[in-house]
């Protein structure tokens, strides 16, 4: 691994992997967040006199060619960015993609089409995706990692492809494992963790890592019902994983072990189904009838979160505390990241979904200390996981 400064890239191709996975609604982006935040590193590489092949993934297709997850729009809105032309190839590989990039003059860019459109990038087979590296090696003279929110994918164009060019972590990635890096090597404390989203088992593996390690934890989301149901509460039909009652239970009596503070909330705000005009009604934690799901945290919950988080120098907040999506239970997710805004040291926002809530909200990225690019990567990076695109770029 070298530093970009170090690959001495005038008149050279960079290939570039980005992270450039935009929500896309009726062809028109939503958040064009994770395509600013890949702007430095391409800036500097066409300050420095290179020409840029750049890789994305959009979505989920599993190796099916979706044009509902074309990145043709991404080309679109990156041009905008940029104020300069960005050619879109319409395709990986292949001799149009290959002349293409051979024809790439200084300051010029080619934007590939999502690159998970071929089954190679992301085959659990490493020699599948070593022959499909390899193709892509031939496109450019070195290669720069910038995908954060891919790196915990061992796929071709994150992990294999590195390791056949000369390679540098770009600006964004080298930023978020310095960020990161401050949480996980002796956090300023009081350090707080706020922890919503829907599933336990998304977040199952980063609880119990951080509990030996945070001083306050809160926990909302539909994953807090199943934090209540394993304390013999009464959920009614909200969002349970029933399978891990007894593994929630074990990683309440840890808390209690490593004297963590433990937050749940004490009140709910409940509908009788889910949807955006379903009738709110607030109960307390403990009350929540048979026939409601829970689809906030209610408002004295938020508040006491919101103290909680004030007094922390250190937080990281990673998934909303209700459907955020839905302005009758946006309220206790609002309140929490309010409350980051005011927090006296370091505050992480942990991409995905708690990213785009705050900016559904109307708050503005500068509001808060940083925000990451990388939800499942910043969590894998919180539980103590190798990543395997940040292990091919020797981070």
């Amino acid at each position: 691994m070298s530093a970009l400064a170090d690959l001495h890239v005038a008149g050279k191709r960079v290939f570039l992997r980005c992270d450039l996975n935009v929500p896309i609604k009726n062809g028109e982006i939503t958040d064009d967040g994770r395509i600013k935040a890949s702007l430095p590193t391409i800036n500097a590489l066409l300050q420095e006199g290179a020409s840029i092949v750049i890789a994305a993934h959009l979505g989920r297709p599993k190796g099916e060619i979706k044009p509902e997850l074309s990145l043709a729009p991404v080309a679109i809105r990156l041009a905008q960015l940029l104020q300069r032309p960005v050619n879109f190839s319409g395709a990986i590989t292949g001799a149009e993609v290959s002349k293409a990039a051979g024809e790439l003059s200084t300051g010029e860019i080619l934007l590939l089409e999502n690159i998970r459109f071929s089954a190679a990038e992301t085959s659990k087979d490493a020699g599948e995706r070593a022959a499909f590296a390899a193709e892509l090696a031939l496109l450019a003279d070195c290669y720069v990692g910038d995908g954060f929110g891919a790196v915990h994918r061992k796929h071709a164009s994150v992990y294999d492809l590195p390791k056949l060019l000369p390679s540098a972590p770009g600006i964004l990635v080298a930023a978020e494992v310095e960020v990161l890096k401050k949480l996980t090597v002796d956090p300023v404390r009081p350090y707080g963790v706020v922890l919503g989203g829907s599933k336990v088992s998304d977040k199952i593996g980063v609880i119990s890592n951080l509990l030996g390690k945070v001083d306050v934890m809160a926990i909302g989301g539909g994953m807090l019902f199943t934090f209540l149901a394993a304390q013999g509460r009464e959920i009614g039909s909200s969002l349970v994983e029933v399978d891990l009652i007894d593994s929630v239970r074990e990683l309440i009596h840890k808390a209690e072990e490593a004297g963590v503070t433990l937050l749940l909330p004490t009140d709910i705000v409940v509908a009788p189904n889910f949807s955006a005009d379903a009738p709110p009604t607030l109960v307390g934690a403990d009350k929540i009838p048979s026939d409601q799901m829970g689809l906030d945290i209610g408002p004295e919950s938020a508040t006491a979160f919101a103290q909680a988080i004030k007094g922390c120098k250190t937080l990281f907040w990673n998934g909303p505390m209700g459907v955020f999506e839905f302005p009758k239970f946006a309220a206790g997710t609002k309140v929490i990241a309010q409350a980051l805004t005011e927090v006296d040291g370091i505050s992480v926002v942990g991409g995905g979904d708690s990213a785009a809530a705050v900016r559904a909200l109307g708050f503005a990225d500068s509001d808060f200390g940083y925000i990451s690019t990388g939800g499942g990567a910043s969590l894998e990076f919180l539980e103590g996981k190798e990543l395997p695109g940040l292990k091919a770029l020797g981070l």
